[in-house]
């Protein structure tokens, strides 16, 4: 009976653990944090379509990092391994603005550790 509640133990502790953390898919519009400031405390939407690639692409864009606007005005940022994906991503794109983006990865808080970016 005490091994059994052990276990139960140690099997709500882990759930609970799991909750901190965990795997997402995120949509929304990609954006450099220096962008987004203003995007974000409007929530305009109108304003994050408008993004340009080519300032998302800017020196100290670039050094900002990087994020995705979500539809419901949120801005989840990325870790320093998605600031680098959401670059190479805007770099590899023809498109110049409405730079919407599929990201997933590990969801904690209003960040996100980036697995994957994919414009769409």
């Amino acid at each position: 009976m005490k091994a059994m509640a052990r276990l139960l133990t140690v099997v709500a502790l882990v759930a609970s653990l799991g909750c901190l953390a965990s795997a997402a898919e995120v949509q929304g519009i990609l954006l450099d944090r220096m962008c987004a400031t203003k995007v974000v405390a409007a929530k305009d939407q109108k304003a994050a379509q408008g993004h340009t690639r080519d300032c998302g692409l800017m020196g100290d864009c670039v050094k900002a990092g990087y994020g995705v606007f979500t539809a419901d005005g949120k801005f989840i940022t990325f870790d320093p391994a998605g600031n680098q994906k959401a670059k190479q991503a805007l770099t590899a794109t023809s498109k110049q603005d409405d730079l919407k983006v599929k990201v997933t990865g590990e969801v904690t808080g209003d960040s996100i550790k980036v697995a994957a970016i994919k414009i769409l």
